[in-house]
């Protein structure tokens, strides 16, 4: 695991502004959170080159793409080999509808997070994927409504 960055105050109000709005240019970014723009150049910088910072994106609206379902996706197998998980993050690593994965601790093996238009595009991909790999229990929940979406990390209090 990285070692975490030292990060002062005005760190953290660039992460938070940059959170809110990763399309702030840094004359932007430095009247927000009152600094110099030659200080918040360095300071990003500085994150970045940390890989504190890992990449600025555009966050998309599923429902107005179509893409109104979400399941998550409970996965057990009985195969733990390093060349089994290579060929299960590989499939899903194919697969755009899978948007989150996770090897879990306790009764789930991995924990997955699909975005699809509708219950037959969940069955397409469900088909997909275990036409890849073999699973052994793969159980699924559908989100009857989203109540709280956000990609931002909480950052330390001090500043926010």
């Amino acid at each position: 695991m990285p070692e975490a960055l030292t990060l002062d105050d005005a760190d953290v109000r660039i992460l938070a502004a940059l959170q809110k709005d990763a399309t702030l240019s840094v004359a932007a970014l430095s009247e927000v959170i009152h600094l110099s723009h030659n200080s918040v150049w360095r300071r990003l910088k500085r994150l970045e080159e940390a890989k504190l910072i890992t990449a600025r994106v555009a966050l998309l609206d599923a429902d107005r793409l179509g893409l109104g379902l979400t399941a998550f996706v409970s996965i057990r197998t009985s195969e733990h080999s390093e060349e089994w998980l290579r060929a299960f993050a590989a499939a899903a690593e194919g697969m755009a509808e899978i948007v989150e994965l996770y090897r879990m601790t306790g009764d789930v093996d991995y924990l997955m997070k699909i975005r699809v238009a509708n219950i037959a595009a969940y069955d397409a991909v469900y088909k997909r994927l275990i036409g890849a790999v073999r699973l052994t229990d793969v159980s699924s929940a559908f989100a009857m409504e989203e109540l709280k979406f956000t990609t931002a990390l909480p950052l330390p209090s001090r500043a926010c």
